[in-house]
This record gives structure tokens, sequence and C-alpha cells, in this order.
């Protein structure tokens, strides 16, 4: 699976970003996905996943009820809508291919990267 990230910007405190992860192989449709951000000086760490036909989620406390993830698996795309942005979302947003079709937290659980797409909030 290759992984190809975009949508990332600047926007302002209480803005909205639309991130896109577009995915190639079959192995797409069976996998979980997920999105981590990774800020300078911080460690990766994990922001939403959805399973592998989208019935399933998963949200960070942090930005839980401000972002939504979803998928189309006949478009191999996963969306991740963010809502009421602020400073503390400021990173490097990584969308990731599960080894599994449930929903996974950890960096370990996933064997397919993206190459990240940074997101800048200002104040």
């Amino acid at each position: 699976v290759q992984l190809q990230a975009s949508g990332g910007g600047l926007v302002q405190a209480g803005g909205s970003l639309r991130l896109s992860c577009a995915a190639s192989g079959r192995a797409f449709s069976s996998s979980a996905m997920g999105w981590f951000r990774q800020a300078p000086g911080k460690e990766r760490e994990f922001v939403a996943c959805i399973n592998w036909n989208g019935a399933s989620t998963r949200y960070a406390d942090s930005v839980k009820d401000r972002f939504t993830l979803s998928r189309d698996n006949a478009k191999n795309t996963v969306n991740l809508h963010m809502n009421s942005l602020n400073t503390e979302d400021t990173a490097v947003y990584y969308c990731a291919a599960a080894r599994v079709s449930f929903v996974v937290v950890g960096t370990s659980d996933y064997n397919y990267w993206g190459q990240g797409t940074q997101v800048t909030v200002s104040s």
C-alpha cells in the first residue's frame, strides 16, 4: 500500500481543514486506516482511526468532537475533517495503513505510512 497525504496548510484558530489520504494497492479496503501527528520536539501521537468498512472509529481525547474521520473504499481514500482548530493542533499529520482490519491506536500497529502534511494553526 502506498499512501499520499494532502490538504494541510495554514489556518487561523477556530478554522477548519480537511486532510485526505489517497491509497494505492488492493490491501487498502481490508485495512484499518489511521492518522497520527507529530509536533516539533514531540513524539508521534495517535489522532484517529477507522476500521476497514468505516463502521467503527476511534479518536484521541484531544480531538474528539472536533475531528471526523471517514473513508471511501471505492475511491481508496480516507478524509480527516478537522474543525475548531487550535494552536495545539499544529503538527505534521501522517496517514497510515494498519496491519489489521479493526481499530488500533499504536504506531507499531501500522506498517504503511504516508509522507506527512503540515498543519499550522495561528492564534
